[in-house]
């Protein structure tokens, strides 16, 4: 079977092969631009949880940011880090934002305003970041579909190009065009196929990860804001 299909695409016309080639090129980057995000995706399901786990057993601020350091592929370790960088900057020192966790009132709101900003910056650079390639996948999925009918077009009017000259509608004469026909849809849809499957998994994942990010940005606003627990009297 697989030796016919190759024997019909080598005795395709020129215009068919540049339809097939255009498609094969489509199809090898599309395969191999979900292959790369799923390892990346991977990778940051990966350091999600190991940041999460040391987030809810830190105590102090120093320790958790120091930690999230440790996790580049965790979007949720990236938005601590930039809330840390900025605080870090406005007080002098992770030192000095440990001593004003543990013995003010909270942060002020000009601090608190300074580390929201800083976690919205970094959310947009970190959905920016997972969604890379993912256009490229959509404009496969889109437009593979219509190159192979192009290619399509092409083959019926190949088949009735060979009508036209033998002067008849045997199945000899027209298999060939016809043929080139279902060849260029089929490549169409390998390609529009999985782009769109893997497009609609991965931006998936993305806009529910954004979601995480902003109720993540919230939950780290209020602890900042939160005042520091009271210490029991020395009796």
């Amino acid at each position: 079977m697989s030796s016919n299909v190759l024997d019909l695409i080598l005795q395709a016309g020129p215009l068919a092969r540049f339809v097939l080639g255009v498609l094969l090129f489509f199809s090898v980057i599309c395969w191999a631009l979900i292959v790369e995000k799923w390892w990346e995706f991977r990778a940051l399901k990966r350091d999600a949880k190991g940041f999460m786990r040391g987030y809810r057993e830190g105590r102090r601020f120093s320790i958790i940011y120091g930690a999230a350091k440790k996790f580049r592929s965790s979007p949720l370790a990236q938005l601590y880090s930039a809330a840390g960088l900025e605080l870090s900057s406005v007080y002098g020192g992770v030192d000095e934002v440990d001593a004003a966790l543990e013995d003010g009132e909270g942060l002020p709101r000009d601090a608190l305003d300074a580390a929201h900003r800083a976690m919205r910056r970094a959310t947009e650079i970190e959905v920016a970041r997972m969604e890379r390639y993912l256009p490229f996948l959509a404009t496969t999925a889109s437009a593979a579909p219509f190159i192979g009918l192009f290619g399509t077009i092409v083959g019926i009017m190949s088949a009735f190009h060979g009508i036209g000259q033998q002067g008849s509608a045997s199945l000899a004469v027209v298999a060939p065009g016809i043929s080139e026909a279902l060849i260029a849809t089929a490549a169409g849809l390998g390609a529009a196929i999985p782009a769109v499957m893997g497009y609609n998994f991965f931006i998936n994942r993305t806009r529910r990860l954004a979601t995480e990010m902003d109720g993540f940005t919230l939950e780290l606003v209020n602890i900042f804001a939160r005042p520091a627990p009271a210490k029991p009297a020395n009796r």
